[in-house]
């Protein structure tokens, strides 16, 4: 019988250039980049208190704070998209609507070649909303789910990327990255790999993750959750707050020449110290940190603006402090801007990454929002005060997630 020969790929000997052409981000503080870099200029977070569903079983709501997009509700999907509709892909549409995504997207696929695109999405939790609301509307003795959440496909992992996947028309490698709250920064390593080894040309990577009993009432369980706005590095910070979000961004190949912005460097580790403990003294964070920087070709003191994690729990904000003051010199501007979006877990590495993005291209680097009481093990590096305007040259991401998958991305300018 004859096996059919699998085409060999050949990796570039010298790994292109990449370079980051759109990118846009909808989150609590509103949709779209500038939406989003008003907020962080003026101070202006888009947390609330919980008015999110009506608890488990009709019982009285979570009583904590949110970053809960506007709108979702009435947002309604193309009609060749319908079956496909849930909370989780209304975001990952409306995302795409701004700062002409969508159109970008077009002319990318038209320029490259449908085939020649990856699609590399980041997401924790994915649908599962769809899926408690059809558990809890079972019909027909208890056997079936009601109609319009009957359709498989919604209530799987990849639901979301084989979503985005119908909504934009690209037919390259199609990847949907759940690493936890790492999902969306590793979604940029996954792409770069891709195009390093001349399988796609570009990639459109993103995250979108959305609020959900699932996600509430689980960190809440966990005792990670706080009844006040979240306070990152604050010394009195009691938990997280949640928020749903998504994003996107292009990468391509970069021509000769080409001005902008530029994917440098990315670092990935996984320690696996604990389920959901971070490793007590860094490990994995202090390695990823340190592939990015050195993937990039530079050193720590070369990077203006660094997005921390900065959840706000008492555990995972001191491990970071700690690794951050032992490898970066104190010029170095670092915040952490949950305390704007809340801590939107499998899309908080797009979001962040755009956060870092627009610190690049407007010289705005925010602080942290919230906090005012510096937890002892917070460095010169961490600041608390208003957004800094600045010329820079590289920025950085951290997105650690639960089981040690951690991630840094350094980003810079051409």
């Amino acid at each position: 019988m004859d096996v059919p020969r699998v085409p060999q790929v050949q990796p570039s000997p010298t790994p292109p250039v990449l370079a980051i052409t759109a990118h846009t981000a909808t989150t609590a503080l509103g949709r779209g980049r500038d939406a989003q870099a008003s907020a962080l200029r003026g101070r202006r977070g888009g947390l609330r208190r919980n008015d999110f569903g009506d608890g488990v079983a009709g019982d009285q709501r979570l009583d904590t704070w949110i970053g809960r997009v506007d709108g979702l509700e009435d947002v309604v999907l193309p009609a060749t998209l319908a079956r496909w509709d849930c909370r989780n892909n209304r975001l990952a549409w409306l995302a795409l609507q701004h700062d002409a995504m969508a159109e970008r997207v077009d002319a990318l696929r038209a320029h490259r070649g449908a085939k020649r695109v990856a699609l590399v999405l980041g997401t924790s939790t994915s649908s599962i909303g769809a899926t408690e609301e059809a558990y809890a509307r079972l019909v027909d003795g208890d056997r079936r789910f009601p109609p319009g959440l009957d359709e498989p496909i919604v209530h799987t992992p990849h639901s979301l990327g084989h979503f985005v996947q119908q909504l934009t028309g690209l037919r390259g490698p199609c990847i949907t990255v759940a690493t936890a709250c790492s999902s969306s920064a590793k979604v940029f390593a996954q792409a770069a790999r891709l195009i390093n080894a001349g399988i796609v040309d570009a990639a459109l990577v993103g995250g979108v993750d959305t609020l959900c009993g699932s996600v509430l009432f689980g960190f809440n369980s966990l005792g990670l959750v706080s009844a006040a706005p979240c306070r990152p590095f604050d010394a009195a910070r009691d938990g997280l707050s949640l928020g749903e979000a998504g994003g996107y961004a292009i990468i391509e190949r970069a021509e000769p020449g080409q001005p902008g912005l530029r994917l440098c460097g990315y670092g990935e580790s996984s320690d696996a110290h604990h389920m959901s403990t971070p490793h007590p003294e860094g490990l994995g964070a202090r390695l990823a940190m340190q592939a990015a920087l050195a993937r990039a070709g530079i050193e720590a003191g070369d990077v203006g603006y660094l997005n921390l994690h900065g959840t706000a729990t008492p555990a995972n904000d001191a491990v970071e402090a700690r690794a951050v003051a032992a490898l970066f010199p104190d010029t170095l501007h670092a915040g952490s801007t949950k305390g704007w979006t809340g801590h939107t877990l499998g899309a908080a590495g797009i979001v962040e990454s755009v956060f870092a993005l627009i610190a690049l291209e407007e010289g705005l680097l925010p602080g942290t929002l919230n906090s005012d009481a510096r937890d002892p093990a917070c460095g010169a590096q961490i600041h608390f005060d208003n957004a800094r305007s600045g010329s820079l040259r590289y920025a950085m991401n951290n997105s650690f997630g639960f089981g040690g998958n951690n991630c840094s991305l350094v980003f810079g300018t051409a």
